[in-house]
């Protein structure tokens, strides 16, 4: 078995956090006006630390009942920021950060019993790939009444009733049959409900879902979407929600956050961010959507990769790929600079003249 990863919370003098060893509510201090979630300075690496990072330096807040979508191509870190969170990055991985504080407790001063309390609980995640994500030797039933078991101390009839009851809340058609079903038994689709089901059983006050229609036909992408948002609205859950379509963040979230090789290069607001990108990532993401290019011959693409280990730029990471790079762009990495309408990470920002 893999030992855990490094974690290393690097505290601001002025913070005073719990020795270790204490209960976790020694460690909690929400405060009014807090975020639900609240992430400081975030860097993950792989290997020592002074590794490139994967994730680096990276700022993001979620507030109750908010919609939170993470973008940007594969290999840009968005998996890998909500698998620090749930303490799931395992050796060699070294996760730091100034704050990583989830309604108000220091996720980083936890152990590992005090953080099961918590993960699968109230900070719940749906997985990308629903046909592994559930365990084929035990029924769809028995896993559900673990968690149930785990975080609400549920057993024997209560706690499959509860089961039967969630299966029917995610609409999977013969709930009763299906709690004795294994995971090989059922579709993708199904799959996918079971998963769901399985996060919201303790109804946690924060959901992230990782790419929750990969590998969905698109009606049942547009089904598994419709019912997280109900989820969402009944519970006013907090919803981080990974995803590659732009469409669905369209007419589902309430802010962005576009990454771009382990940084975020753009926060903002729907719908502004895509009525008026302020970075060229963001502007080529956008332009990629085939409905933007109907009519013309070619569908619009940002030629080359997101930078690796060895290949990262000395200045901008997009600056190899930006049509706009200059010089200065290329000998100097902008920082994450916070603008009327978000934030942004470039030195010629698009669509702010005021800021030009």
């Amino acid at each position: 078995m893999n030992s855990p990863a490094t974690v290393l919370a690097r505290p601001h003098a002025a913070e005073r956090h719990p020795l270790p060893g204490t209960q976790p509510d020694d460690a909690t201090r929400k405060e009014p006006g807090m975020s639900l979630l609240d992430i400081k300075n975030l860097s993950v690496r792989f290997g020592d630390a002074h590794a490139v990072p994967v994730v680096d330096g990276l700022d993001l807040s979620v507030n109750e009942g908010e919609v939170l979508a993470i973008v940007g191509e594969s290999g840009s870190g968005k998996s890998v920021t909500m698998m620090a969170l749930m303490g799931l990055v395992e050796a060699p991985g070294i996760v730091t950060a100034d704050r990583l504080c989830f309604d108000g407790t220091d996720m980083l001063r936890l152990k590992g019993r005090q953080r099961r309390h918590i993960v699968g609980k109230d900070l719940a995640m749906i997985f990308q790939d629903p046909m592994t994500a559930l365990n084929p030797s035990f029924t769809v039933g028995y896993q559900i009444e673990e968690v149930l078991h785990q975080h609400l101390g549920l057993r024997g009839r209560a706690a499959r009733q509860r089961a039967l009851e969630l299966l029917e809340r995610v609409e999977i058609p013969g709930a009763a049959s299906r709690l004795n079903a294994y995971p090989h038994q059922l579709s993708g689709g199904m799959s996918q409900r079971v998963a769901i089901a399985m996060a919201i059983a303790a109804e946690p006050k924060l959901l992230i879902a990782d790419e929750p229609t990969t590998a969905l036909d698109v009606t049942i992408q547009a089904q598994i979407m419709d019912l997280l948002l109900d989820l969402q609205r009944d519970h006013n859950m907090g919803l981080v929600l990974i995803t590659h379509d732009l469409a669905v963040v369209a007419e589902t979230a309430n802010r962005v956050c576009v990454m771009y090789a382990g940084e975020a290069v753009e926060l903002g607001e729907v719908p502004r961010l895509f009525d008026a990108p302020t970075h060229p990532y963001t502007e080529a993401l956008l332009k990629a959507i085939p409905e933007h290019s109907q009519g013309a011959r070619r569908l619009a693409t940002l030629p080359g990769i997101v930078p690796g280990r060895y290949d990262r730029p000395q200045g901008c990471l997009l600056s190899p790929r930006c049509p706009y790079a200059t010089d200065h762009c290329r000998a100097q990495r902008p920082s994450l600079d916070p603008h009327p309408f978000g934030a942004v990470r470039c030195f010629y920002p698009l669509n702010l003249p005021e800021v030009a």
